[in-house]
């Protein structure tokens, strides 16, 4: 008769995922090595993490049910998959405890109670054989030490030491101005090593999406949170996207304005005239003037980018000019702007 995971975490053949992590968690604490001195203890904490492991994992869960242990590590005739898939646990159940924890690990403040006697043992005792469950409120730091133990300056929080957090890792992303305009989606696939309950690492692909909302600005940062490369004592690092834009051919954007250069001859400048204007939309308008000098600046009021924080709202198309000069001017011509002009 093999090993009834369900049973060792005491849950039912219809337990959810929610359901076996919850048992496990209580499992573990009850029947850890440094908790739990009983005779037994340290293989049922290792069975512990093995039921874990394979009612956590939906291809070993259903193999299990299937076939029992026997078919699962693919030790008795008749059972098992014709494949020959065959399983063992080969992983740490300690490094198990100590990723199914994390932050919460009640051994992360072990390293305060060295020399104490008590060395990593800090559960605390508040019953008898079933009442043995971790509280972290059972430690009482108070001014500064340990309630009713004279006081250990210094030791002013139960999660003083925590695992370390790798740095952001961050990647540009280039847009064009037309996609900041509309605004648009992004997916973006990134290769990173995932850790299983066994303690094996593996290399997964996952595609992660941008939402790009209309108006966002070159500098605009995505983050996703703990998508970077998963390790043993160490928080994941977040993946940041860096919005760039692109330099566009017609246009340059000044926060939520668009500007747009005309070219003009000299006489149209002088005379007056009217220029065809793009903008961003893909619309034209005919901007007409009396009379330019190279300073000169016309506004089309809204036709500029979206403003992300006001709805419906928009900046400017700000049209400036360049006042093509002639290179080459016959002496009439000369003599005839010479006595039109002024000084």
């Amino acid at each position: 008769m093999g090993k009834d995971y369900y049973k060792i975490l005491g849950v039912p053949r219809a337990a959810s995922e929610n359901e076996i992590k919850k048992a496990y968690k209580k499992m573990a604490l009850k029947y850890h090595p440094d908790k739990n001195t009983s005779p037994g203890a340290e293989e049922k904490f290792k069975d512990i993490a093995e039921a874990y492991d394979v009612l956590s994992n939906k291809e070993k869960r259903e193999i299990f049910d299937k076939y029992g242990e026997e078919g699962l590590k693919g030790g008795a005739d008749g059972y098992g998959p014709s494949s020959g898939f065959s399983y063992e646990f080969r992983g740490d159940p300690r490094e198990v405890f100590s990723r199914m924890f994390g932050n919460d690990d009640p051994f992360a403040i072990g390293s305060m109670f060295s020399g104490m006697g008590g060395g990593r043992n800090i559960f605390m005792q508040t019953g008898g054989d079933e009442g043995m469950d971790f509280s972290p409120s059972g430690i009482n730091f108070m001014n500064g030490g340990m309630g009713g133990g004279g006081g250990m300056p210094g030791m002013f929080s139960s999660r003083s030491t925590k695992r370390a957090r790798d740095s952001p890792i961050q990647h540009d992303v280039s847009v064009s101005l037309e996609e900041l305009y509309t605004g648009c989606t992004k997916k973006l696939k990134i290769s990173r090593r995932v850790m299983s309950p066994d303690g094996t690492s593996s290399t997964q692909e996952k595609v992660l999406k941008v939402d790009i909302k209309p108006g966002w600005k070159s500098g605009t940062k995505v983050t996703f949170p703990e998508e970077g490369d998963q390790q043993p004592g160490r928080i994941p690092a977040d993946v940041v996207f860096i919005i760039k834009e692109r330099q566009h051919p017609k246009f340059k954007r000044e926060g939520n304005d668009l500007v747009y250069t005309a070219d003009v001859s000299l006489r149209t400048a002088l005379c007056g005239g009217q220029v065809t204007v793009p903008t961003i939309s893909g619309r034209h308008v005919q901007l007409p003037f009396n009379q330019l000098d190279p300073n000169s600046v016309q506004t089309i009021p809204q036709e500029g980018m979206p403003m992300s924080k006001s709805l419906g709202q928009r900046g400017d198309l700000l049209v400036k000019f360049n006042i093509r000069f002639p290179t080459n001017l016959p002496p009439a011509s000369k003599e005839l702007l010479y006595n039109a002009l002024p000084e």
